[in-house]
């Protein structure tokens, strides 16, 4: 049985992976595409679904934090073929480890705002606007450092 290909025009594909036509064309100009874009009669892009699932791959790993350099390097491995893991591995080792500290800077900032909302909902609820100071938690608590000093602004 033969393979149906879907080819998907530029504009559908933006709409699949909400990112924008200028986006796509980007991203081909970077070389963020395993394949080389193949062009349809009149010489317009059709995308293939492999290439929107590898967008997708893209579109999270940018969204992670991933910069565009190291997503290049990423894309020009898995163009290359097998035989390269440990350097995928090493890649992917080191976003996952700025990822990590990030969603522990993250974190870290939500419990300051968890925080904030509470002092807030608590000075609302007792129709207190005369409260002129609102503390974080103190840092011997372990809770936020450096947050003693926060203030209701």
């Amino acid at each position: 049985m033969a393979e149906i290909t879907t080819s998907l025009s530029i504009g559908q594909v933006a709409e699949q992976t909400g990112l924008s036509v200028h986006a796509l064309r980007f991203y081909e100009r970077e070389g963020l595409f395993v394949h080389p874009v193949q062009r349809g009669p009149g010489g317009r892009r059709v995308y293939s679904r492999d290439e929107v699932d590898w967008l997708t791959v893209c579109i999270i790993l940018r969204a992670s934090g991933m910069p565009l350099p190291m997503l290049r390097r990423y894309a020009d491995l898995v163009r290359e073929g097998s035989g390269n893991e440990e350097e995928r591995l090493s890649l992917m080792r080191e976003h996952h480890e700025h990822v990590t500290t990030q969603i522990g800077r993250l974190t870290e900032s939500l419990d300051l705002i968890r925080f904030k909302v509470g002092v807030y909902e608590d000075l609302v609820d007792r129709g207190s606007a005369a409260a002129h100071r609102c503390h974080a938690p103190s840092p011997s608590t372990g809770s936020l450092p450096g947050s003693d000093r926060v203030t209701s602004r």
